[in-house]
C-alpha cells in the first residue's frame, strides 16, 4: 500500500508541480527543500468477518503538508485531498478523508507550516 500511495501522489500532475518528487513515508531529509509531504501510517488491520478475513486491510495514514508558508501548506493539502478523496483503483477499494487540520503558526521564525489530512485506506491485502 505504502508503494502505491506514494506512486499515486507522485504521478499526479497537480501534487508533483508543488513538491517535485519530496514523498516520503516517517520523515522528511533534513537539509532538503520544501513544500513536501510525509506520510505516516498510523494504523493498519486486516478486515474480518463473521467467516474469517475479507481479503481487505484498513488503515489510517496521516499526510502531513510541509511547506515555507501557510499559503503553500494549504495549497499543497488542497491538490492532496483533491486527488485521494474518493478515490478507488488499483489495489485501492477506497480512499476517504477524514480529519484535516491546520497546525497554526510555526513557533519560531523560519519554521515550516503544516496542514495534516488523515485518510481511510481500504485496499486488497
Amino acid at each position: 500500500m505504502e508503494e502505491e500511495l506514494r506512486a499515486l501522489l507522485l504521478g499526479a500532475p497537480a501534487v508533483a508541480a508543488l513538491v517535485g518528487a519530496r514523498v516520503n513515508f516517517g520523515r522528511h531529509p533534513q537539509g532538503e527543500p520544501l513544500p513536501a509531504l510525509v506520510l505516516t501510517t498510523v494504523s493498519d488491520r486486516e478486515g474480518l468477518t463473521l467467516d474469517g478475513p475479507d481479503g481487505l486491510q484498513r488503515a489510517r495514514v496521516q499526510i502531513d503538508c510541509w511547506a515555507p508558508s501557510y499559503g503553500e501548506a494549504k495549497r499543497l493539502s488542497r491538490a492532496v485531498r483533491d486527488l485521494l478523496h474518493g478515490h478507488s483503483g488499483g489495489g485501492f477499494r477506497a480512499l476517504i478523508l477524514e480529519a484535516a487540520r491546520d497546525l497554526g503558526a510555526p513557533e519560531a521564525p523560519g519554521r515550516p507550516f503544516r496542514v495534516s489530512l488523515d485518510f481511510l485506506v481500504t485496499y486488497s491485502a
